[in-house]
């Protein structure tokens, strides 16, 4: 199929604009239309609002498009003068916390480099247009370069229950990993201690109680010869625990140069993506679940 792309005018539109050609549902039209882009970055695209249909937003994934309609897709830049999310999506928000999907290379936190274009300091200003006296506090963290869940409380409150209590509400912590090499065990459990050096890079140690016990499960879901697809459950959640252990196991996390990993250029960034959360709500007690898709660039390294 090609779709046919309506030439620009002289100044360049703040949308990319295509024409649709026969029938074919949203999301697939636009992996298509943006073969450039990962199936998360496209999926962030269409949850926040860039694409409209006939000139009215359409956030629907099958919603079916038909031949002669027209598809506008807000450029990312227009996007970000425009104040919605770039590099994450909410997949669930109610008075007390938002959960979001957070894409690799979106830092969760400020640093001395980056302040603004970060998880926190988005919701900051999202929560802030309803009342300027609204404020995120930041509950746990995903790295850099991992992508997936990630909680946020809108309260000082809540923040403190959820941490306090952390091993009691959070029923699941499900990672996917994508580690080198052939993982020949097919289940496995880490139990280590670990502790942080005068760099501040982890390491582990085998003696009882020397640092912060952590523990991790393991389970091989495909493999080849170069690289391993693993699901990984976090019973502890300490920093940095999957890329230590993996390590470990000496299976180090794709593209993780400092934990022993190499094969950056294989994905791009790091092998590693928060899949489910499950927790209990602070006020409610009610179990909820979150899930984040598992990026096919994993699958696609470990077939």
């Amino acid at each position: 199929m090609k779709n046919k792309k309506r030439p620009r005018s002289k100044k360049p539109a703040p949308y990319l604009t295509y024409e649709v050609t026969e029938s074919k549902e949203l999301f697939p039209f636009l992996r298509e239309v943006l073969e450039n882009r990962s199936r998360n970055s496209v999926k962030s695209i269409l949850t926040r609002g860039q694409v409209s249909v006939n000139d009215r937003i359409q956030t629907q994934h099958n919603y079916m498009l038909e031949k002669g309609q027209v598809v506008k897709i807000l450029k990312n830049k227009e996007a970000v003068k425009q104040e919605v999310f770039i590099g994450m999506s909410i997949i669930y928000e109610d008075e007390d916390i938002i959960v979001i999907d957070k894409e690799a290379g979106l830092l969760s936190i400020a640093t001395k480099e980056e302040r603004r274009q970060t998880a926190f300091h988005q919701l900051m200003d999202y929560v802030k247009q309803e009342n300027p006296m609204n404020r995120i506090f930041v509950v746990h963290r995903l790295d850099k370069e991992t992508s997936g869940v990630m909680v946020f409380a809108k309260s000082e409150k809540v923040k403190r229950k959820l941490q306090d209590n952390w091993k009691d509400i959070v029923k699941e912590r499900t990672y996917v990993v994508l580690v080198e090499g052939k993982v020949s065990k097919e289940k496995g459990y880490i139990v280590s201690w670990l502790k942080e050096s005068s760099t501040h890079k982890m390491y582990s140690s085998r003696v009882k109680n020397d640092g912060l016990r952590a523990a991790t499960r393991y389970r091989v879901i495909q493999s080849n010869q170069q690289f391993s697809l693993l699901e990984v459950e976090l019973e502890t959640g300490r920093k940095n625990q999957i890329r230590v252990h993996m390590q470990e196991l000496g299976h180090p996390v794709v593209g993780d140069k400092q934990y022993g990993g190499g094969h950056r250029r294989v994905l791009g960034r790091l092998g590693l993506h928060a899949k489910a959360l499950a927790l209990y709500h602070p006020r409610t007690d009610k179990l909820m679940f979150f899930r984040s898709d598992v990026p096919t660039s994993f699958y696609h390294k470990s077939k």
